[in-house]
């Protein structure tokens, strides 16, 4: 199990989910991952932000999603977020390297500062700039973040600018059928990327741990959700793509937990 109480620059801190339907996705990954929601209301108009918890832990977020993004046909989405120790320096960097920022530095209460970037393949991530909220509380663990992948489009591109920004050493990983990238943050391993499904957009893909792989994929079924591929066995554990019923794609994880 691996508690956390603050994320080392450059880090995978946090992931949320904006959907079309709040309540249907808290009940979806309630059953599947034992998460309970925190309903938070945030200013005025009945705007509930869900921070859900596992063992008591904030683990990640459900929001409804914004009119703007569904006016656009924008599907539910999983968000992933990386601390930064200046949203304003990182975003202005990402600018430099080529990536599009969506959503300027600005501040969220006084929990943290944030931006959403694309980068130059076309995968959007946000930055989060930590004050009262660090991040998740809880990692590495059944029904926590365990995992963040890229697909995208030109590994060798993506490799050029994360490394660029963030500072990450990214290398192959070995005994793989397909090329796939090992990212790493200083000494920690950060996540990982590899070439996007044809026809699918680039996207940084969220992994949750679960404690068995056949038990999850018969609740994503019985939840109303879809599995897109799965049980593949990767040598350090079995995962699955899968999506919830409002069609936000994710991925589970049944195999070694890091501290």
């Amino acid at each position: 199990m691996g508690e956390r109480s603050s994320y080392t620059p450059g880090t995978f801190c946090w992931t949320e989910l904006t959907t079309t339907d709040q309540a249907g996705a808290k009940a979806f990954y309630g059953g599947l991952l034992g998460w309970e929601a925190d309903d938070r209301p945030v200013g005025e108009g009945g705007y509930v932000y869900s921070m859900m918890q596992r063992e008591s832990k904030p683990v990640a977020a459900i929001a409804t999603q914004p009119d703007q993004q569904r006016e656009m046909g924008i599907p539910p989405t999983w968000n992933s977020y990386i601390s930064v120790e200046s949203a304003d320096a990182t975003a202005e960097r990402a600018k430099e390297l080529g990536a599009t920022v969506h959503a300027p530095p600005f501040d969220v209460m006084d929990v943290g500062r944030m931006a959403v970037i694309q980068d130059p393949q076309g995968a959007h991530f946000e930055l989060w700039e930590p004050k009262a909220h660090f991040g998740a509380a809880l990692v590495n663990a059944p029904g926590a973040p365990v995992w963040n992948e890229l697909g995208t489009t030109d590994l060798d591109g993506a490799s050029a600018f994360y490394s660029s920004l963030f500072g990450w050493t990214v290398s192959p990983f070995e005994g793989t059928p397909e090329p796939y990238l090992s990212i790493k943050n200083g000494d920690a391993n950060a996540g990982g990327m590899r070439a996007a499904t044809p026809g699918a957009p680039p996207f940084w893909l969220a992994y949750f741990g679960v404690e068995d792989l056949d038990t999850a994929i018969a609740k994503v079924g019985e939840f109303g959700g879809a599995v897109h591929a799965g049980p593949i066995d990767i040598q350090i554990a079995k995962i699955a793509i899968v999506a919830d019923p409002q069609g936000a794609v994710f991925a589970l994880y049944d195999g070694e937990f890091e501290p």
